[in-house]
């Protein structure tokens, strides 16, 4: 697939982005013009904010079920239009739903195969799975435009095992959240991590590959395309490899030979 523009918009909540060095590399790695956009929810009504409310799952053991959006909940959208960093605990919003309601805001004019949309949120986006009939959050949606979820990146790939036997054996006996965290502290992504800027570089990099390749991520570690389970998994492919492997590099570099 070709393209000649890139738009990113960006998540205000979320200053990790660092959206200069994002645009820097991605202009660096595909050679075509990135443009920086604010929020893509930024100045949006209440119509906006009732189609993302309905996209919010609420039955994680069950496909996605529609449902009429209560007045609080559009409220509540609304009000992270204009404050994203807003949070109700985690929300769980279907991607495809999400996806959906998301792609209707590309201006008409700019939504055609020669330009491609990343667009980052802090909503936790999920994809129901049939082979353990469960949701399960997702850091990327992909298509055009791509979603990357930047809490996805921190809630999708697991903590070490032992991070969370702890915490199950201290459930209840005067737990102490905070030494867990602390013993286990930089083997797992934190909010406002400060490693955060180099994993989205990754994650746009495999949505914009993924949409160059129509290929599902790579399956070995030693590739930045790797579809991480783990955080200890994503700290290596993203940060301690971080490069792509040797078909994925060949995969991008034939695209920008023909283009």
């Amino acid at each position: 697939m070709r393209f000649s523009k890139i738009f990113i918009y960006d998540e205000p909540a979320i200053p990790e982005i660092q959206l200069n060095s994002l645009t820097e590399f991605l202009q660096n790695t595909f050679h075509v013009p990135v443009y920086k956009r604010k929020n893509i929810f930024a100045n949006q009504g209440k119509n906006v904010a009732h189609n993302i409310a309905a996209t919010r799952i609420f039955n994680y053991r069950m496909p996605f079920q529609k449902h009429e959006p209560a007045d609080e909940e559009v409220q509540f959208e609304l009000e992270t239009f204009v404050d994203s960093s807003k949070t109700e605990n985690i929300i769980l919003y279907d991607g495809f739903e999400f996806h959906q309601t998301v792609s209707d805001l590309i201006p008409k004019e700019e939504a055609n195969l020669d330009n491609f949309h990343l667009i980052f949120t802090n909503k936790l986006t999920c994809t129901f799975d049939d082979s353990d009939f469960r949701y399960h959050g997702r850091a990327l949606i992909g298509s055009n435009p791509a979603i990357i979820s930047t809490t996805g990146i921190i809630e999708a790939p697991a903590k070490p095992r032992e991070f969370y036997m702890e915490m199950m054996a201290n459930y209840g006996m005067g737990l102490n959240v905070d030494s867990i965290k602390q013993k286990y502290k930089g083997q797992y992504l934190e909010y406002h991590d400060s490693k955060m800027d180099k994993i989205i570089q990754g994650y746009a990099l495999q949505a914009i590959l993924y949409y160059i390749t129509g290929e599902p991520f790579c399956e070995f570690l030693d590739c930045r395309l790797n579809n991480a389970h783990w955080q200890r998994d994503l700290l290596y492919s993203q940060l301690e490899f971080g490069r792509l492997c040797p078909k994925h590099q060949k995969n991008l570099d034939d695209w920008l030979t023909l283009n």
